[in-house]
């Protein structure tokens, strides 16, 4: 008998953002799973199940314990902030199950809850930066080499991409938004906007404005849970708001006001 595995993610954190799904998967579960952080996020809607707390390097022994919990008859949820499938848990489910001969049609039910990933809570408190093409990159370097990561700024760079960085910096990674930013400034203006969001939607959240010229300044600001929105070269600044236009002004008037025939 195998039970159900869910891979929820709970957005932001703050209950107004989790999806309808998502809480009912938490429902349905037997045992939670997740980085201690993260089940601490929904600590009320876990009471009376069996909880898992694991530290953040665990993630390997967290895969493996859902699996074995859930091919034994449970329900689990392994729970995470953010969409499990944008630098989540979800990929290394799904590579561990594959490796073990999987058959997702007979054998253990698994399915994705998404969430409100960073790029989309941080996005929607500092305006609308990412209302054309953007890329998203992880500056961690922990299971990505540098040299991959800095060819993928580059390229970004280069293609006049809004970009979203995740894992900006941490007390051990420091030159990779430096070095970063040195690349991004071969192709973009000083001036070009910059927004620094730390914890979207929680009670320590922090929001700085910025541009490419004064990022460094901000190095405080910067941690595993700083996101970091880099303008492109249409990008502007309005009052404390990144706007990254999305081309109506070139076919529209949009000071123009019309009154529609009913």
């Amino acid at each position: 008998m195998t039970g159900k595995l869910y891979i929820v993610g709970v957005g932001p954190g703050h209950h107004n953002h989790m999806t309808f799904r998502a809480k009912e998967a938490i429902a349905e579960s037997d045992t939670i799973v997740g980085y201690e952080t993260y089940v601490n996020l929904v600590q009320d809607l876990i009471e009376g199940k069996t909880v898992h707390r694991y530290a953040m390097t665990q993630e390997v022994e967290r895969a493996h314990q859902c699996i074995d919990i859930a091919k034994s008859g449970k329900t689990i949820s392994l729970v995470s902030s953010g969409d499990p499938g944008i630098y989540g848990m979800a990929g290394l489910i799904y590579e561990t199950l594959a490796e073990s001969g999987w058959n997702p049609k007979d054998d253990l039910q698994v399915e994705i809850v998404p969430g409100v990933s960073a790029l989309n809570s941080c996005a929607s408190v500092v305006g609308s930066p990412l209302m054309t093409d953007f890329a998203v990159v992880s500056m961690s370097d922990l299971l990505v080499p540098w040299e991959v990561i800095s060819k993928r700024v580059e390229a970004a760079a280069q293609g006049d991409f809004v970009i979203v960085i995740y894992n900006p910096a941490s007390k051990k990674r420091i030159h990779q938004l430096q070095d970063a930013r040195k690349t991004i400034l071969k192709y973009r203006k000083s001036t070009t906007p910059v927004a620094i969001i730390k914890s979207a939607y929680r009670e320590s959240e922090t929001i700085v404005m910025t541009d490419l010229e004064s990022l460094p300044n901000y190095s405080e600001e910067l941690g595993m849970t700083s996101t970091v929105i880099v303008g492109n070269s249409s990008t502007y600044a309005y009052k404390d708001l990144m706007i990254n236009p999305r081309g109506y002004k070139s076919k529209y008037n949009l000071e123009e006001q019309t009154n529609p025939k009913v």
